[in-house]
């Protein structure tokens, strides 16, 4: 049983420290946090001890770090794991600098250790079953790839100010999204981005929008448009489309229930889920067991550090775009 290192209790901690808790194929060891009794917390629910970073990553008695503690820790903590020998797990972004995403690949890769960036998204039941009719000709050849994602409520300010803006934090899924629907062979080479401050004007001062547009394309001519916005006054909206050379594959909201309602009005459904845990709750599980798997098959893990390096230059272009104007070329 492969035993973890979970670095950061909070929200995503506790989501994956919980998920590899109930998967039966691996159990968490130790908990780390910059609170300690966060770290205590999270350890005593899934039957862990609450030790230090640097402890936990020297630990004999753990195979596997997951990551999930702030941004800007990222990059260090995976060369730190890596050079430990240990398979890392770490959340999206492995850093906001492409740079230091460059600089960090090469250790994890003289490492030799397996790395899964968390682009759970990949993992979904929906959006899977979806890229691999894709992959499988269902509607021939992708022309148009459309990904929409907006959030029920903005996050607090205090949080954007840290985020790296919504390009980098929020649109970055939709990015790897892309990628992975167009296929390992359709890089995108063009970003044309557009943001605005449209649904709370406190984030104005921080520099960054909460409502964006981005068109992007990629050498063959193939096209994608994703659309985000920091609030859905109906739920967690998170919806793709695919138009095909033969037709169109299209992955819709899941809702709470499947119950309608119809009288002389017409028919109501119930309102979709409103919050990603609940969203990605299958993702998340899915996203574990393929790390599982690349540990203990030597898989390719869907979403490695490859990937997380391609999606934050996409995101670094829209973010150059947005303030521009113009498109960038990727």
């Amino acid at each position: 049983m492969v035993r973890f290192g979970i670095l950061g209790a909070g929200r995503i901690g506790n989501v994956h420290a919980k998920t590899i808790a109930d998967s039966g194929r691996a159990s968490v060891a130790y908990v780390a946090d910059a609170i300690p009794a966060a770290a205590q917390k999270l350890a005593a629910a899934v039957g862990a001890k609450a030790a230090s970073v640097e402890d936990i990553i020297a630990a004999k008695d753990v195979d596997a770090i997951l990551i999930g503690t702030p941004t800007g820790t990222h990059a260090d903590l995976i060369e730190a794991a890596a050079k430990a020998g240990k398979a890392i797990l770490c959340e999206k972004p492995v850093s906001l600098s492409v740079e230091r995403i460059e600089q960090c690949l090469p250790v994890v890769e003289k490492a030799g250790v397996p790395l899964l960036i968390g682009f759970n998204r990949r993992y979904d039941p929906n959006f899977r079953s979806l890229e691999k009719r894709l992959r499988d000709g269902e509607v021939g050849e992708p022309e148009i790839v459309t990904i929409i994602s907006r959030d029920p409520a903005p996050p607090p300010v205090s949080y954007i100010e840290g985020s790296g803006g919504l390009y980098r934090d929020m649109m970055i899924h939709d990015f790897d999204m892309a990628r992975f629907l167009l296929g390992d062979s359709e890089e995108i080479v063009s970003v044309h981005a557009l943001g605005s401050v449209l649904t709370d004007p406190t984030v104005k001062p921080t520099g960054d929008v909460d409502t964006a547009v981005v068109h992007m394309q990629t050498k063959s001519g193939k096209l994608v448009v994703i659309t985000n916005s920091r609030r859905a006054t109906y739920g967690y909206d998170q919806r793709i489309e695919v138009h095909g050379s033969k037709g169109m594959l299209r992955a819709g909201n899941i809702h709470m229930t499947t119950v309608e309602k119809a009288d002389a009005s017409g028919f109501a459904g119930d309102v979709i889920q409103n919050f990603f845990i609940d969203r990605y709750a299958g993702a998340y599980a899915a996203e574990i067991a393929a790390f599982l798997d690349a540990m203990e098959k030597g898989t390719k893990p869907k979403a490695d550090g490859h990937d997380g390096l391609m999606a934050q230059k996409l995101a670094e272009a829209a973010t150059q775009s947005s303030k521009t104007g113009q498109p960038v070329k990727v």
